[in-house]
């Protein structure tokens, strides 16, 4: 197959759907930012830092020129962070085609302007606007790279775009399922990493199933409620991309979020948790975004409120918990 996909981000996330485009036959070009990785992956065929004992496909060829990456590409799969996504996009800008369609596999909203990652290419692609679509859903890479079912959300505004690039990602362990509903798919891919912070907080501060079970589903209402207030469909938190991938992220093991609110319930500071990390926990800067959207739009958050005060004004978490506990309960659908 001579069709090209252009995968730009070569963290764990994005190498592992170049592994996914490169088993369809396609042939991939990485974008990486990291130049050792450029020569790792096109010579040993292996991303040493991201995703190190996984046999890449030497139909994965990787670059450092974002020109390069995207020249003669049938579609371009957007995977960088969320705070550096500006940045990329900016140059792609004068590169990208206006018909080419553009996949965003980025989880997370920016932090400066409170947008959503289609938010942000509509404003900086505005001849691309009818060629933009997300993907999202539970999926850890290194799950996808062993093969494993996998299921995920692919979502467009016209439901034609997002029909006319489901199959681009369907494999016998990987499937897509279509919606319109662009902005609760990227919503829900969002703030489940806050909620999984504070799953793994609970975890670490010693909490059972109980405890973990209770933040999933409130913390599942909160997105719901601040996902109404940006004219989201509550439905689409209920599946995939939602509550699928709230439930993965929140109990996974492989859960870099979780993992780190783990290490805060255990005492640990957010600073020198990060300082460690090679991989970006896309819940941190996420929780400081979701805390000031419910602020503009008059959400009630608690669970969200807690983690930033956790995070960024430095509240002890037993604390949180407790007034967690002590605040008003309400009615549970409200």
């Amino acid at each position: 197959m001579s069709t090209k996909i252009a995968v730009i981000g070569g963290g764990n996330w994005g190498t592992s759907l170049a592994f996914l485009m490169a088993d369809k036959g396609f042939n991939v070009s990485i974008w990486v930012y990291e130049k050792e990785l450029v020569a790792a992956i096109n010579e040993r065929h292996e991303n040493i830092l991201f995703m190190p004992g996984v046999a890449l496909s030497p139909k994965i060829r990787a670059t450092s020129s974002l020109e390069e990456s995207i020249a003669g590409a049938e579609a371009v799969v957007f995977v960088v962070p969320s705070h550096v996504a500006r940045t990329v996009l900016i140059k792609l800008a004068t590169l990208l085609p206006k018909t080419t369609p553009i996949i965003s596999a980025t989880k997370g909203i920016e932090n400066d302007t409170l947008l959503l990652m289609s938010q942000v290419m509509e404003e900086i692609l505005p001849a691309s606007r009818s060629n933009i679509a997300v993907l999202s859903g539970p999926s850890f890479a290194k799950e996808v790279c062993q093969r494993h079912p996998t299921a995920v959300s692919l979502a467009a505004k016209n439901r034609n775009l997002a029909v006319r690039l489901q199959p681009l990602f369907i494999t016998p362990y990987f499937k897509t399922f279509t919606t319109t509903d662009i902005i609760g798919v990227q919503l829900g891919g969002a703030l489940k990493n806050v909620i999984a912070l504070a799953a793994g907080g609970a975890d670490g501060l010693g909490f059972g199933h109980n405890t973990r079970a209770a933040l999933i589903s409130r913390g599942l209402a909160e997105t719901i409620r601040l996902g109404q207030a940006l004219g989201a469909d509550p439905k689409t938190f209920s599946g995939l991309s939602g509550l699928g991938d709230l439930i993965l992220t929140a109990t996974g093991a492989l859960s870099r979020n979780r993992t780190v609110g783990y290490q805060i319930g255990l005492g640990m500071k957010l600073a020198d948790i990060l300082k460690e990390m090679k991989m970006v926990a896309e819940g941190v800067q996420t929780t400081r975004a979701a805390y000031h959207l419910a602020k503009k739009h008059g959400v009630r958050m608690p669970i969200v409120q807690e983690i930033y005060s956790v995070l960024f004004e430095d509240k002890d978490p037993h604390q949180a918990v407790t007034d967690l506990m002590e605040s008003a309960a309400g009615d549970e659908v409200s």
